[in-house]
């Protein structure tokens, strides 16, 4: 049983000291590109032995994807919680959250939506599961239910890769409060809905998307 106890014990100071280096890493390239940080200056800002990133990470690649998950997992979290606010506020506190993620964690959000380092498979099924979580929760709250049909799914993850766009160039030229981005962006929501009602009569539009008559 002691022995037991101890790998236990060595499981979870493992873990712990993992979850600690992607939250120094989180840190580091919050604002920096995968390419101007070396595996040297990591360890160095760090303060830790470059053998240890390569311990648990294997690479450095294999650390920046940790990281990036790590992060996209708080946002996806985020996005997926909520369900006792009423619908309206829930689409504007994630708008809220991922305008806020992207604010604060610039280099990680440009890699997720240009696809990674090069062109990586993996960064992209990071970015996939973005797409879908935001998509799931506008689709509960404008229709009560995240199973919907291919033209409302479609308009959806238009608008989604629309916000991706706008997003990367509201944190390279900050015009705009981010305030203001949000309410532009969930004015845009209401459009796509009113169109995907149009194509689809089964997804009517929310009442908030509905125009004025």
């Amino acid at each position: 049983m002691s022995g037991t106890g101890g790998q236990v014990r060595g499981t979870q100071r493992s873990a712990t000291r993992r979850a600690e280096l992607i939250a120094i890493g989180r840190r580091l390239f919050a604002d920096t590109s995968y390419d101007a940080l070396s595996m040297d200056d990591i360890a160095r800002q760090a303060q830790v032995a470059k053998g240890l990133i390569y311990y648990y990470f294997r690479s450095k690649r294999g650390y920046y994807l940790a990281i990036i998950e790590d992060s996209v997992a708080d946002l996806i979290a985020f996005a997926a919680s909520g369900h006792e606010l009423p619908a309206v506020e829930r689409v504007h506190r994630t708008v809220d959250g991922y305008l806020r993620y992207a604010e604060h964690n610039q280099a990680a959000y440009r890699t997720i939506v240009s696809g990674g380092v090069g062109f990586d498979t993996e960064v992209q099924a990071v970015r996939d599961g973005v797409r879908e979580a935001i998509v799931a929760t506008i689709a509960e709250g404008a229709y009560g239910r995240t199973a919907v049909t291919a033209p409302a799914r479609m308009g959806l993850i238009a608008w989604v890769c629309g916000v991706e766009g706008a997003t990367l160039d509201w944190i390279a030229r900050p015009e705009l409060s981010r305030d203001t981005m949000r309410d532009l962006l969930v004015k845009t929501l209401g459009g796509a809905l009113r169109a995907i009602e149009e194509l689809d009569p089964a997804h009517p539009a929310p009442p908030p998307a509905r125009r004025p008559v």
